[in-house]
């Protein structure tokens, strides 16, 4: 049976048990379990279900990591961290970080006012503030007013013009100034997708006659004293940690170059994000080369080594990993509404009193079939078809012989297929990718996995239960959005194997895992569907409990939220069915009825088979 890689990109979060995905902690609960009641509350679509165990898991993670490898290396700096509000900023996420980091004076990374606005609403006083992104004056003297609230703030400038800014704000107020770092515009670069964030080409930081003429700016307004951290930042979901190696060597030495030039308040370096999660169901295509663990101790040890051999105070270590923390809480579940070739059924056959040979001779083909006979079957069956296919063309059958013939290959094939998994040669796996099924989910791929769409992000993707049954059918993707581009398709490099069901007396769910970072913020509303129904599941010793159950916004929503004054388009919509005919005012009431209710749903499909 198959178990989706779930050894590779699981992080021992989950497990397959009873022929389900469960979750690896406490009572151990199904996902399809824990779906199923929250389907009961009313809720149809895609469903997004949080774990908020798995972002704690990933903080303590993180910070016993950097705490090991402090002790073993002998290093005399702190380990700090905050979260940047970019990779998710919905509440129920930012308060489980919040909570969860509580007892290791986690804090929070803004790059725009509003994050901004929530890191100081949210991180407890004295706690790690950070600010990356371009400013304005307005953004610049919001992180004033944080410092002088008592927040522990450091306003991290992209460029020249900003610390001219914030020295002008220092001169013309008299709030208390927050610390100052500058973003250095490293030689090296990451890996991967987002490798430009680093190198010469960058979009961000100060190159090394920038730091020098910012250095000369901050001696001539007497304030060195704030100039507290250095950051660098090389690209999301680092596949490689040697250009982090390098990385770390440039920067640890331009912090020992400006502490020798009288930047006596310099006492910390961010290294930025990057932290790799791995996204891949398949061995051969790690998104990843390193550890958790290798990844903490190569930070300080290679810190330890610049500082060392410069004579200059090991800096204190701050990190703003958020892929890492988020992204294996949330799972996104998504009904299969249609499989494309349902019609196949046996039951849609209907035979005639006299049906032609080659369709007599099919029948015998399925009920004789048996693991010595499956391929030469397959062949028998592939032969009668494409015979029966020119008899048709040649008006020698009719469409109901057509539709039978087409239904016994196609079984024949599918049931010799599945015979055939204990040993599957190469012929066998060619033929399977020929009979591809098309799985037509309840979701939108532009909303809820906008990096697969526009960055060809792979994410894990299995079945919630049925695990402990054969899987044989290639298995593409279709989403309800009207786009052609709406599909993840079957990838024999990387293939998807699905079930065979019959989704007229069955349902069946499919989990999309490690989409807890990006995807929600990134998320669009094409063809107006908006973010999944959510729900917190706490996992307890007996069961599980389910918190902040929030249904999906209604159309009035969406178009509301869109710019439009969706009550009036419902009065105008009202007026119009008034204006027709009715045969009776029962069915007049009924319509206009059902037309209200409709538009205070939410916009996604609500099909129960």
């Amino acid at each position: 049976m198959r178990n989706y890689g779930i050894d590779i990109w699981g992080n021992e979060n989950f497990i397959v048990k009873d022929g389900k995905v469960c979750i690896n902690h406490g009572s151990k609960p199904s996902i399809i379990d824990i779906t199923q009641k929250v389907r009961a509350s009313g809720l149809r679509g895609p469903l997004i279900l949080r774990f908020e165990h798995l972002i704690k898991k990933q903080i303590d993670t993180l910070f016993n990591s950097f705490s090991n490898a402090i002790a073993e290396n002998n290093y005399n700096g702190n380990f700090n961290a905050v979260f940047p509000l970019k990779v998710n900023q919905f509440p129920n996420v930012v308060e489980a970080i919040t909570k969860n980091g509580s007892d290791r004076g986690y804090g929070l990374e803004a790059g725009s006012k509003a994050e901004l606005f929530l890191a100081m609403s949210y991180t407890p006083l004295g706690y790690p503030i950070t600010v990356n992104g371009f400013k304005d004056t307005e953004l610049i003297e919001l992180g004033f007013i944080a410092a002088h609230s008592g927040h522990n703030i450091t306003i991290t400038i992209e460029g020249l013009g900003e610390l001219e800014t914030i020295l002008d704000v220092a001169a013309s107020c008299n709030l208390k100034m927050p610390n100052i770092g500058i973003r250095l515009r490293l030689h090296s670069s990451g890996s991967g997708t987002w490798a430009k964030s680093g190198g010469m080409d960058a979009k961000f930081g100060l190159t090394s006659t920038e730091i020098l003429e910012a250095m000369q700016l901050l001696r001539d307004s007497d304030k060195m004293a704030h100039f507290k951290m250095l950051h660098f930042h090389i690209g999301s979901q680092m596949s490689d940690i040697s250009p982090l190696k390098r990385a770390l060597r440039e920067a640890g030495n331009i912090y020992a170059e400006l502490k020798k030039m009288g930047a006596e308040a310099l006492d910390s370096i961010n290294i930025g994000g990057g932290l790799a999660v791995e996204y891949s169901q398949h061995k051969d295509e790690s998104a990843k080369n390193y550890s958790i663990e290798e990844f903490a101790n190569d930070v300080v040890f290679l810190l330890r080594e610049v500082s060392n051999s410069k004579s200059v105070e090991h800096p204190n270590i701050y990190t703003e990993s958020g892929r890492f923390i988020v992204a294996s809480h949330a799972v996104l579940v998504t009904p299969v509404l249609e499989l494309f070739t349902q019609d196949y059924q046996m039951k849609h056959i209907k035979f005639k009193e006299v049906n032609p040979p080659l369709i007599e001779e099919l029948k015998e083909l399925h009920e004789l079939l048996n693991p010595k006979s499956a391929m030469e079957y397959i062949h028998d069956a592939l032969d009668h078809i494409e015979s029966l296919l020119t008899l048709f063309d040649l008006g020698y059958i009719d469409l109901q012989d057509r539709s039978n013939a087409e239904i016994l290959a196609h079984n024949i094939i599918k049931k010799a297929l599945y015979i055939a998994q204990e040993s599957p040669t190469q012929e066998i796996k060619r033929l399977q990718e020929r009979l591809q099924e098309r799985y037509l989910i309840n979701s939108s791929i532009f909303q809820s996995l906008p990096d697969y769409w526009g960055l060809g992000q792979s994410f894990p993707v299995m079945p919630l239960d049925r695990l402990d049954q054969k899987a044989i059918r290639p298995a593409s993707l279709w989403d309800i959005t009207c786009d052609s581009d709406g599909e993840i398709g079957f990838d024999p490099k990387k293939p998807l194997y699905l079930h065979d069901v019959d989704l007229d007396n069955e349902e069946y769910f499919l989990g999309f895992f490690n989409v807890g970072a990006y995807q929600e913020t990134l998320g669009m509303n094409h063809n107006l569907f908006s973010h999944p129904s959510e729900c917190s599941v706490e996992i307890t010793k007996d069961g599980f409990i389910l918190n902040n159950i929030e249904d999906s916004i209604s159309v009035m929503d969406i178009l509301d939220d869109m710019g439009y004054n969706a009550r009036e388009l419902l009065i105008k919509l009202k007026t119009n069915l008034l204006q027709s005919n009715f045969i009776t005012e029962e069915e007049k009431n009924d319509t206009l009825q059902k037309l209200e209710i409709y538009m205070y749903q939410n916009g996604y499909l609500r099909t129960t088979k």
